[in-house]
């Protein structure tokens, strides 16, 4: 059995994990699980456990008083009192880039408010499920601010030029169901199956060999220019792994036991 995270001095996440997936709940519901440096450092002891026992992550929040709740930003309080230094550190975006760059395959589960900093922590997965009462929205510049963390260039490629400037430029807050219809999740459960679902969805990865899920979502990020060279490079790693003999074995094994029997 592979070593857990110590999750013992954690604050603003709970922790759960297994085999081969570890589900972090943002827990600050008293605050909207607003984002601040303590969850922010959890998140990066997250990451450096999942970089060097890759397992696939799901991210979700809380309930507080019958509503969900993602994240409903960064710690205004917090963000009140950095300065240029700090902007330059990036605090958030580091984590958010840290969690997108994880080896295995993250599923953000969203519940009621994503806005700001909650919904670029969103964006950084590369799953979305969310429930009918999904509200998801950048109203930074509302603040005087920008959208740091990925939002100005996640956006755009997750649901086209035109919708990213309404929520950008004109801090339009979308709902599930216009969310889904850009492309920013993927589907919408009830509340009550939404972590069903993501566990459902986590399954369904953990079936595939962990080699070749890795080396695709790599290649994946790859930018265009790369392309096939690189695809021909990792096809060439696979091609020599182990499981892919078994697993295609396995296949050939299947259809001759079919064949026989039909």
């Amino acid at each position: 059995m592979s070593q857990m995270l110590n999750t013992e001095d954690f604050q603003a996440l709970t922790v759960t994990e297994s085999e081969d997936r570890l589900h972090a709940r943002l827990n600050r519901p008293e605050v909207r699980n607003a984002i601040d440096a303590a969850m922010i450092g959890e998140l990066h002891a997250v990451c450096e456990h999942l970089e060097t026992a890759p397992k696939i992550l799901i991210l979700s929040g809380t309930e507080a008083a019958g509503k969900g709740i993602f994240a409903s930003g960064a710690d205004i309080g917090q963000l009140l009192q950095r300065r240029r230094d700090d902007a330059l550190r990036g605090i958030n975006s580091a984590a958010f880039d840290r969690i997108a760059k994880l080896p295995m395959p993250v599923i953000a589960a969203v519940d009621g408010y994503a806005l700001g900093g909650g919904a670029e922590l969103a964006w950084a997965a590369d799953f979305r499920l969310a429930t009918p009462r999904v509200k998801v929205g950048q109203p930074e510049t509302g603040l005087g601010i920008i959208p740091a963390a990925g939002a100005l260039w996640r956006l755009k490629e997750l649901a086209g030029e035109s919708v990213a400037k309404e929520l950008l430029f004109a801090g339009r807050i979308l709902s599930a169901e216009e969310a889904l219809q850009h492309g920013l999740v993927s589907a919408i459960h009830e509340p009550e199956d939404l972590l069903t679902a993501a566990d459902e969805l986590a399954d369904r990865i953990a079936a595939q060999d962990p080699l070749a899920v890795q080396v695709s979502k790599r290649v994946f990020a790859m930018p265009r220019e790369a392309h096939p060279h690189v695809d021909n490079l990792a096809q060439a790693i696979l091609f020599e792994s182990q499981a892919k003999v078994e697993r295609m074995q396995a296949f050939l094994d299947r259809k001759k036991t079919k064949e026989k029997n039909d």
